[in-house]
């Protein structure tokens, strides 16, 4: 089976509307913000790491 797919045709897609129950929409932004705190942790890291060597960097430059 092979399906051709025109390249040059677009088709625009807009959601007007998201229809979740009130329980279930709060049980997924506290599974969100459970979430959200390892990833802020790992970026705190990542930003430190990225810090200290660019600030070292600097630093060193700076020397007379």
């Amino acid at each position: 089976m092979e399906i051709k797919v025109d390249s040059k045709e677009t088709t625009k897609v807009s959601i007007i509307d998201v229809k979740m129950p009130f329980i279930s929409m709060v049980i997924f932004l506290v599974k969100l913000s459970i979430a959200a705190i390892p990833a802020f942790i790992i970026m705190s890291i990542v930003g430190s790491v990225l810090f200290a060597i660019f600030g070292t960097a600097m630093h060193t430059g700076m020397r007379f």
